[in-house]
């Protein structure tokens, strides 16, 4: 049975986490569990909306974050930051957008998400070159420097 729909698309906060999401390269949104998640092509999910998710009271976002980050957050703003349901154990952060949102914290924070779950070809080009990422093409590559020949070794054989 399907997960009922569990988020309102006329809700400001979601349009917001919506439009930051979709702005980073190859993202898609998927609805699962009854909620909007984001996805990386090739890669795998960043992030998904908890919209009064098994009534925890709150709408928010939870966020695949790199080491230590989840606690360094939680602590820094517990009415802003929890360990969310079934992904808090591998790290992810969950970010309350009903509640004093500094939406280009979270901007940060869902780069890093992206970055974790984008394949490494995607986070080489998002690192280096953003602007072109975003438009789809490839960033033009610098060719190495030519390598130093070898100046030729002693020749052995084996008998």
């Amino acid at each position: 049975m399907a997960h009922p729909r569990m988020y309102d698309d006329s809700n400001p906060a979601i349009k917001r986490l919506r439009e930051i999401c979709l702005a980073l390269p190859r993202v898609f949104e998927k609805e699962a569990w009854g909620e909007c998640t984001f996805r990386v092509t090739g890669g795998s999910m960043f992030a998904m909306t908890d919209n009064n998710h098994h009534n925890s009271g709150h709408v928010a976002v939870w966020v695949r974050a790199p080491a230590m980050a989840q606690e360094i957050l939680v602590h820094s703003d517990p009415k802003r930051f929890f360990i969310p349901p079934y992904v808090g154990k591998q790290g992810w952060v969950g970010v309350r957008i009903d509640y004093k949102v500094k939406w280009g914290e979270l901007a940060a924070i869902l780069k890093d998400g992206y970055m974790l779950s984008a394949p490494s070809k995607r986070r080489a080009v998002t690192r280096g070159d953003a602007k072109v990422a975003a438009a789809g093409a490839a960033p033009k590559r610098i060719p190495s420097p030519p390598r130093p020949k070898k100046a030729p070794g002693r020749v052995r054989y084996e008998t």
